[in-house]
């Protein structure tokens, strides 16, 4: 798939009136395992962060993706990333890049994949210039932590003019709060990562029984 029909397939979804739903931070074979089970429409991988207990080397990458049911889109999520990372990204075989931090032209015009661009709500000063760019597929909208696990005002985001771009809120969404984030600010899907991670100090991961329980409240399914 090309990056028109990459995007076009996630927005086809998107405007059948079905919110969207990305699990990040997988790290594991029983990750992607619980993922072709319970079909979130796209998984994250962190890459070249070290600093994210996410992180995972491009050789796991490899391994996991290899795992990865077809029909759900892989996302390689990054920070500053440099050409050298996005060529490794996309011939590790990911659908699609998030950008975080510093997203240079250099690094925009080699990318052959759609970007996901990120932005900490207290800091949309590159949004406008940004949403005019063909290869940026959508939006993240995230805290000032990312991958904290915690939330931030919702009602921000209703200052922001919306387009035909997708958006994603992320930032502490959970079980308790997934249907009033998407009641409060319509997104076309959520993002969520440490809120489907076993708790129980003897696991690691995502917990699958977390993964089923939020791809159904947020697909609407019973």
């Amino acid at each position: 798939m090309n990056i028109s029909s990459k995007i076009g397939s996630l927005c086809k979804k998107s405007e059948s009136g079905k919110t969207l739903i990305k699990i990040c931070g997988m790290t594991t074979p029983d990750d992607m395992g619980y993922a072709n089970l319970y079909m979130p429409d796209l998984i994250g991988c962190v890459m070249y962060f070290p600093k994210s207990k996410r992180y995972i080397s491009p050789e796991r990458a490899k391994d996991l993706l290899d795992r990865l049911s077809p029909h759900i889109l892989s996302v390689a999520v990054t920070v500053s990333p440099t050409p050298d990372q996005v060529k490794t990204i996309e011939d590790l075989g990911f659908d699609m890049i998030q950008v975080h931090g510093v997203l240079t032209d250099e690094v925009y015009d080699m990318a052959s994949i759609p970007i996901f661009r990120a932005f900490n709500v207290s800091d949309l000063d590159e949004y406008d210039r940004i949403r005019q760019l063909e290869k940026i597929a959508g939006y993240v909208f995230d805290s000032k932590s990312p991958g904290s696990g915690k939330t931030f005002d919702w009602n921000l985001l209703k200052r922001i003019d919306r387009d035909d771009k997708l958006w994603f809120l992320a930032g502490g969404i959970n079980e308790k709060n997934v249907r009033e984030a998407i009641d409060c600010t319509r997104p076309d899907g959520i993002d969520v990562s440490s809120a489907v991670e076993w708790d129980d100090g003897i696991h690691h991961g995502k917990d699958p029984e977390k993964i089923k329980n939020i791809i159904r409240m947020v697909h609407n399914e019973e």
